[in-house]
């Protein structure tokens, strides 16, 4: 004679046992998340490229004489341009806003892309992510764990570089006000808290780049195409803003306000461009996060 079947009720309980103590939101906690991407190879050396730019400026700068720069960009929206090469070598600060300048563009790029693209792909690619969720971690904790440390260590890698610049600068060229080249100077007082504004506003401008890796991350098993990708798709926009037929077009690109933080390095504090800048940014990164998080949320994960 077969057992009885139970009620509807007592098998929607018994398929579904919670375990005593699990709490979702203790899943994947940061720290361990954190020390599992600090210990990555690629972690290590783009710390290392990073720390190691600013001794590569001094020594270029001592083979080739004096910095004569002929066009050193500037504060877009609103700013004037200025010419930072040009006073590079008067004072440890010249030297970290010059080092923020000739990195902003591009090399800055990639450590935002390679943290926040790699890390969903990667797990991903060594079929370790199916394990993650069944342990079970929630598939919104797994991203917004992922997600929060990929953001800082991409600040992380925005402060190590002035950091070693002010470093290496105070060495090389001795502490002072940071001298503008439209003329006057900032003092030494203002120096340092200027400097953040301007690190800042670069880490809010690659927010952008930041939510192409990490949805693209959360769209391929392979990390490379989400670094690559999102690297990709910041040159096209870089590109599009030099087309100057795009006019007033050009205000919705991010890439249109990438250095409005020369506006933070005038004797008189400017926030219009950098005001519209983080807009801009801030408002594309939070779509590109609500993509990642709603497509990854109904996702076969099968890897």
């Amino acid at each position: 004679m077969s057992a009885p079947v139970p009620p509807p009720e007592a098998r929607v309980e018994t398929a579904h046992p919670e375990a005593a103590g699990y709490r979702a939101g203790r899943t994947l906690p940061l720290r361990v998340e954190a020390m599992r991407q600090l210990r990555r190879r690629r972690t290590l050396l783009m710390g290392g490229v990073l720390a190691a730019l600013p001794f590569i400026l001094i020594i270029a700068f001592a083979i080739g004489g004096t910095p004569d720069g002929e066009d050193g960009g500037g504060g877009r929206g609103g700013g004037s341009r200025i010419n930072l090469m040009d006073v590079a070598t008067e004072s440890a600060a010249n030297f970290a806003a010059t080092s923020l300048f000739v990195s902003a563009g591009f090399l800055l790029v990639i450590p935002v892309a390679l943290f926040c693209g790699d890390t969903v792909a990667s797990e991903a690619s060594w079929s370790s992510l199916r394990y993650l969720l069944a342990a079970p971690v929630p598939r919104v904790r797994l991203l917004w764990s992922k997600l929060v440390v990929a953001l800082g260590f991409s600040l992380a890698a925005m402060v190590l570089l002035p950091v070693v610049a002010l470093a290496a600068g105070t060495a090389a060229y001795g502490w002072g006000p940071l001298k503008l080249p439209t003329g006057g100077a900032l003092s030494a007082g203002d120096t340092v808290p200027r400097l953040a504004i301007v690190v800042a506003f670069i880490f809010v401008s690659q927010l952008v780049t930041a939510g192409l890796a990490f949805w693209l991350s959360t769209k391929t098993d392979a990390p490379l195409g989400a670094v690559g990708g999102a690297v990709f798709l910041t040159i096209v926009g870089n590109v599009l803003d030099a087309v100057t037929a795009l006019g007033s077009w050009r205000d919705f690109l991010p890439a249109h306000w990438q250095f409005a933080w020369a506006d933070a390095l005038q004797p008189q504090l400017e926030w219009g461009g950098m005001i519209k800048g983080a807009a801009v940014s801030v408002t594309y990164a939070l779509i590109l996060f609500a993509l990642a998080f709603r497509g990854f949320s109904r996702k076969d994960i099968v890897s």
